[in-house]
């Protein structure tokens, strides 16, 4: 492949990776308002957590057959179709005010955001130079990161109610239609034959996965029972949703320093470190109730090393299946990252409800714990 080839087919990711980029600002402005609007209306912390696991539910369903949906219909296909799904959620977020409707809503969501994800990712990963892979990664990773990072404090900066934001969402999804639907159909190169398949991966990096699970559980699975509990502190919504935000904020800061570190030194030095600093953020949460400041200090823990995680993996992903096997590879790090998107706001939701702080803190500081001993299985 010549070098304009190369540069014309990156340019091309780099136009899907902004598309990805606007739906990840809808998620990150609509969830914590959805989540107060529920707690506020009486839901229990349990009962949040798992209104917040439905998208992520449904990408853990769904991601193992995305490649094959790729294989069928092409990238760029995909990609419209998933647009085309999470359009239909946002408007049902937007347009209604019962739990149920959104629910339904979410699902929408969740469908379309496994066919944006993997598509995205795959190309990523096989397009990236190798000598470069770490770099570009994280500079992906650090675009989502904006996003979750500027999306939970648009509420409060623009002095907007859940309505307004809920819709705001659904104009940001469209614009992200748009982007998908001015790029040509057959844009990008489709995958080879022989493709490795999702279960195939997992089954030859299973500690891959489990990093790419906690990496989810705290990234992406914690931001909505965090803005539910401080909420519950007494703190108002547009309050609240900082704490999301911090989230956010941790992880657009750390995602390209990650990956420039996964370029210079041995990978498995990064993973235990980036592990054992969320050991440390799950015995810092145990003393929020006497520093409630901590709670944006441990969010911005919790989404700089969680995001690192999960960009980590994509790197590892694209050293070892390299090849035939890298839509398969990405997709099994996608499937451990939104189970843990999915199982981290119940396990966390029900910690907090049944066991106070001391028992979240306990159930993520089990987590990290496991994660640093999976870090360790990493190679040199």
């Amino acid at each position: 492949m010549s070098a304009a080839a190369g540069s014309g087919r990156m340019a091309v990711v780099w136009r899907f990776a902004a598309a990805t980029s606007l739906i990840m600002l809808a998620f990150a402005m609509t969830a914590p308002v959805l989540a107060v609007s529920l707690q506020q209306a009486g839901a229990s912390p349990a009962e949040v957590g798992l209104f917040a696991m439905v998208p992520f539910a449904m990408v853990g369903l769904l991601i193992p057959l995305v490649p094959r949906v790729i294989a069928r219909w092409g990238v760029v296909r995909t990609y419209r179709a998933g647009c085309a799904l999470d359009l239909v959620g946002a408007a049902l977020y937007a347009l209604t005010d019962h739990w149920l409707p959104w629910t339904l809503g979410s699902v929408f969501i969740g469908i379309g955001a496994a066919a944006l994800w993997n598509a995205t990712e795959a190309l990523l990963a096989r397009e990236a130079p190798p000598q470069q892979r770490g770099r570009v990664m994280g500079l992906y990773q650090t675009l989502l990161g904006a996003s979750l990072a500027i999306g939970p404090f648009l509420p409060g900066l623009l002095g907007w109610g859940a309505r307004p934001v809920l819709w705001a969402g659904a104009v940001l999804v469209a614009l992200c239609g748009l982007i998908a639907a001015a790029i040509p159909a057959h844009a990008t190169s489709e995958p080879p034959p022989g493709q490795a398949g999702t279960w195939e991966a997992i089954r030859r990096v299973p500690l891959l996965v489990l990093i790419a699970f906690s990496g989810g559980v705290f990234e992406a699975g914690l931001g909505s029972i965090s803005a539910a509990h401080a909420s519950a502190m007494g703190l108002s919504l547009s309050a609240a949703a900082t704490v999301a935000g911090a989230i956010g904020m941790g992880s657009f800061a750390c995602q390209y320093p990650a990956g420039l570190a996964a370029d210079r030194f041995a990978l498995r030095s990064v993973f235990t470190v980036a592990a054992l600093l969320l050991l440390a953020s799950s015995v810092a949460l145990a003393f929020t109730p006497q520093w409630p400041w901590l709670l944006w200090g441990v969010g911005a823990l919790w989404g700089a090393v969680g995001g690192a995680l999960y960009t980590l993996t994509m790197v590892e992903v694209a050293h070892v299946f390299a090849g035939r096997a890298t839509a398969g590879g990405a997709a099994a790090m996608i499937t451990g990252y939104t189970a843990g998107g999915t199982a981290g706001p119940v396990a966390a939701g029900a910690a907090l409800q049944w066991g106070g702080i001391g028992g979240m803190a306990a159930a993520l500081g089990l987590l990290a714990a496991a994660t640093v001993v999976a870090a360790r299985s990493v190679r040199d």
